[in-house]
C-alpha cells in the first residue's frame, strides 16, 4: 500500500513514518508540509492513501480532501490531527478514519485494517472491464485476464497461456505487466510473468535457481534467483 504523509510539523511526520514502519505491506512513498505541496506529490507519486493533517498554512487538510473528491481516482484519506472538532467534516468528505494526536497504537491498527480492506476493494473496482486482445490463427480473440496462468517471451513472440490454450500477442512483457498491474501477476524471470493464485509448487533446480509448478500448466516455469525471496514473501502467509 503506497502511503503519503501530509503534515506541516516535521516531528509529526517522523512519528507517523515510525508507526507505519511496523506494517510490512505499507510503503511511505512521500511526504509534504502543505496541501499545495501534497497536490504536486499526488501528480508525481500516485499514493493510494494520504495521512492528512487538518490545520496547515494555506489550504487546510479538509479543503484538500474536498478538492480530491473531484478526482476520478482519488486516494483514501485518513485525517491525523490534534483537533477533535473536525470529525463531522471528515465524515462529509468520506475519510476512512480520524486519528487524534498523540497517536494510539491500537487505534492505528484498526485504521490500518480498515484501509487494507478499503484499498483492496477500490483496486478491484478500478480494474478495467476490458479484455486482452490475442492472436488465434487468423483471428483476434479477447480473453479475461483472470484466465491467464502465465505469460512468457521467446525470441520476438510473447505467449499468453491459459488453462485451455496458448495464444500469441504482439506486446512485450513489460507492456503487458503494466496493463495487468491491478491483477496478481508477478515477474519471476525476465521472460516470465505468472499469476500468483495459480502457483502450486516452488521446486529447487540447483545453484539458487527454482522452477514453478502452475496449476493447469504442463511446463515448469523458471524462477531467477533474484526473484525468489520476493516471490516467497508474496506467496507465503
Amino acid at each position: 500500500m503506497k502511503v503519503a504523509i501530509i503534515d506541516d510539523e516535521p516531528y509529526s511526520r517522523e512519528e507517523m513514518k515510525h508507526l507505519l514502519n511496523a506494517y510490512e505491506w505499507v510503503e511511505v512513498i512521500g511526504e509534504a508540509s502543505s496541501a499545495e505541496k501534497a497536490m504536486e506529490l499526488l501528480l508525481t507519486d500516485d499514493p493510494q492513501v494520504l495521512f492528512l493533517d487538518i490545520e496547515m498554512p494555506g489550504m487546510s487538510g479538509v479543503e484538500l480532501a474536498e478538492a480530491l473528491r473531484k478526482m476520478k481516482k482519488r486516494p483514501q484519506i485518513v485525517f491525523a490531527t490534534a483537533y477533535p472538532d473536525y470529525a463531522l467534516k471528515a465524515f462529509e468528505v468520506e475519510a476512512v478514519d480520524y486519528l487524534l494526536k498523540p497517536f494510539d497504537d491500537e487505534q492505528l491498527a484498526r485504521t490500518m485494517e480498515r484501509l487494507k480492506k478499503t484499498v483492496a476493494a477500490g483496486e478491484r473496482e478500478s480494474r478495467s472491464h476490458g479484455k486482452l486482445a490475442v492472436q488465434d490463427e487468423d483471428k483476434i480473440i479477447f480473453i479475461e485476464p483472470d484466465a491467464i496462468l502465465y505469460i512468457f517471451r521467446e525470441e520476438r513472440e510473447t505467449y499468453i497461456c491459459t488453462g485451455k490454450k496458448r495464444y500469441t500477442c504482439r506486446l512485450p512483457i513489460k507492456e503487458l505487466e503494466a496493463k495487468l498491474a491491478t491483477y496478481p501477476f508477478f515477474r519471476v524471470h525476465k521472460s516470465y510473468l505468472v499469476q500468483l493464485p495459480f502457483v502450486e509448487e516452488l521446486i529447487p533446480w540447483g545453484n539458487g535457481v527454482y522452477q514453478l509448478k502452475v496449476s493447469g500448466a504442463k511446463e515448469k516455469i523458471p524462477v531467477s534467483r533474484n526473484y525468489v525471496k520476493e516471490l516467497r514473501e508474496r506467496l507465503e502467509l
